[in-house]
């Protein structure tokens, strides 16, 4: 039987570059795909090429995943992680891998993780932003650049709804719909107007009120309530949907006239879905993740084939996966070490099944 699957599968800008991570409607956790730090969590370094079972019996609301590690915030509003640690980037106070979730040290009640690389930041029940692990552009928002193994409070005194974090950047979003970006800025992913480094958030330019905010490898993107999306930074592979392959450190409008329910980022792609459920994807098409049959880029959005109506979208690296609104689960793109979960190890241009046990 097929699990069905009722939150993002995965959500990770430059994160989960080889593992992907879903969550059923009773809040039970599965991963899939590369496991050498131990980032799928089931107590073992094997990666599989279809799902296994996060150990430790939590209920998750909220699943998300980095480079190589992934966290999961219980009903209690409980942080725990696991995977990869040399950074600090669980928050469990040590530098030590673990293959099974630990709990994010400090007692903070959380509403939603975002991972990065190697960092991880999280919004309270109360507003305020925490981040921990690498810290070496500013990513963690708290005036330094010291790497930090347990969470520390994002500088500034703003309270956000919402924080993303990218590959070396991450952004945030106000209640009254103002983003704001610190962090790595080469590119000009933190969209104010500049290519210089912030260790503390600063305001994204052009006055745009946004819905919702996403972080990804070396771009940003927006989503204003009326549908509209803007995007901004690292431009190579046509990432930011303006047309062309131009770095932008503010933001501008995605092209395609399209009204989308939300925009989800990859390392180096970006997708979205329409209130119709249909998903379209531009950027880095090497290895298939944008789900149109081919292997060309795209600096304007194309349409992922399948006719499938989707619910929700989670970016890797270099693939891309999909929650039906029946729950049924779909990945494409790159598969070497079974990130799509079909348990096989090719690649795919279009959307295959996730074979759930």
């Amino acid at each position: 039987a097929t699990l069905a699957v009722d939150v993002e599968m995965l959500r990770t800008m430059s994160g989960g570059e080889y593992h992907t991570c879903g969550l059923t409607s009773s809040g039970h956790a599965y991963c899939w795909g590369l496991n050498s730090e131990g980032e799928l969590g089931d107590g073992t370094t094997t990666f599989s090429l279809t799902p296994v079972a996060v150990s430790g019996g939590h209920t998750f609301v909220a699943l998300e995943l980095g480079q190589t590690h992934s966290c999961g915030v219980t009903i209690n509003g409980h942080a725990h992680c696991w995977g990869r640690n040399w950074e600090s980037q669980l928050g469990d106070g040590t530098t030590t891998n673990r293959s099974v979730p630990v709990t994010v040290s400090g007692g903070l009640a959380f509403v939603t993780v975002s991972l990065g690389v190697a960092h991880s930041c999280g919004v309270t029940t109360d507003g305020h932003a925490y981040c921990w692990g690498a810290n070496w552009y500013g990513q963690l928002g708290d005036g330094t650049t010291t790497n930090r193994s347990t969470p520390v409070a994002v500088s500034g005194g703003l309270t956000f709804n919402t924080v993303s974090s990218g590959r070396y950047h991450s952004c945030g979003l106000t209640s009254t719909g103002s983003a704001y970006c610190w962090g790595y800025n080469v590119a000009g992913q933190l969209g104010d107007g500049t290519t210089t480094d912030r260790l503390t958030p600063v305001a994204v330019s052009g006055g745009v009120t946004f819905a919702a905010v996403s972080a990804g490898g070396g771009h940003s993107c927006g989503l204003t309530s009326s549908g509209d999306a803007y995007c901004w930074g690292y431009n190579k592979y046509g990432q930011l949907s303006d047309g062309t392959t131009t770095d932008r450190s503010t933001p501008a409008p995605v092209l395609g006239g399209l009204a989308l329910d939300a925009v989800s980022l990859g390392r180096h792609h970006s997708c979205g879905v329409t209130s119709s459920g249909s998903a379209y994807c531009w950027g880095r098409n090497f290895e298939g993740q944008l789900g149109d049959g081919t292997t060309t880029s795209r600096s304007t959005p194309v349409a992922v084939l399948g006719g499938l109506g989707f619910t929700a979208l989670g970016l890797g690296g270099f693939h891309t996966c999909g929650v039906t609104s029946s729950g049924d689960a779909y990945c494409w793109g790159e598969n070497m070490v079974g990130q799509l979960g079909d348990g096989t190890t090719s690649s795919s241009y279009i959307p295959v099944r996730v074979s759930f046990p």
